[in-house]
């Protein structure tokens, strides 16, 4: 195994990180083990969600607003487990129907400009890998990516613009989920945390194997020799 980079994030970096995901859990199964290493390094990691995941379950017992309340929980103590400084869930959004609409990147750009991320964690908005077979997922990646670039500007939705709320730049973003990483991240000190937060998610776990995300870091960190990584492409926004 090489020697474990000094730091996540490449250089110039950023000490406020927000990820935002289109359901819980998500973080935790794609680049929990990134998360983990950037509250070890003392970084402020927000998550901002677009729904509860109330469809995720084949139960016949179980109804949307009862699974909402379950997974919120358990991705508040999935979250607090891992550091993660503050939870957040859109309202109105639902599980399967995300779409990129010019209402949801007004609200995603609205709290962008709130939260001041310097770097933002999401899907690749331009994955073509089986992730993304998840409409969400998709209409996730091409919101958020479209509202950050409209938070940057004075005349874009300037009704925001109130209350000491400025126009924001995110200098970086590294998309997960993705199928051309340029940036790798060693997780083989964080795995084993990655996956005791992603057992939080007990409603989702039923039939689960560690060894999925064992085998897929395994893969993923063994270009540069890492037992263990997580890969994303970094684009930058300057």
């Amino acid at each position: 195994m090489t020697t474990q980079p000094s730091s996540v994030l490449l250089p110039p970096g950023g000490q406020r990180i927000l990820v935002i995901q289109a359901h819980p859990d998500d973080a935790e199964f794609l680049c929990g083990g990134t998360v983990a290493r950037l509250v070890a390094e003392e970084r402020d990691v927000q998550y901002l969600f677009l729904t509860y995941g109330e469809q995720g379950s084949d139960d016949p017992e179980m109804t949307p607003d009862r699974l909402a309340a379950i997974r919120e929980q358990e991705q508040r103590r999935a979250a607090d487990f891992l550091g993660v400084k503050s939870v957040t869930f859109l309202a109105g959004y639902h599980d399967g129907e995300i779409e990129p609409t010019l209402a949801l990147r007004r609200e995603l750009a609205g709290m962008i400009r709130r939260l001041k991320p310097d770097i933002v964690l999401s899907f690749d908005p331009w994955a073509k890998n089986d992730v993304h077979a998840h409409p969400d997922h998709r209409a996730t990646a091409v919101c958020a990516l479209d509202a950050m670039a409209v938070a940057r500007g004075r005349l874009s939705y300037p009704d925001q613009l109130v209350d000491g709320i400025t126009p924001h730049s995110v200098q970086h973003i590294y998309f997960y989920g993705t199928d051309r990483p340029n940036h790798w991240v060693d997780i083989s000190s964080t795995i084993d945390i990655q996956l005791a937060a992603l057992h939080l998610h007990t409603s989702q776990m039923q039939g689960f194997e560690d060894e999925f995300i064992r085998r897929r870091a395994i893969q993923a960190g063994a270009e540069l020799k890492y037992t263990y990584a997580e890969v994303f492409h970094r684009f930058s926004m300057a």
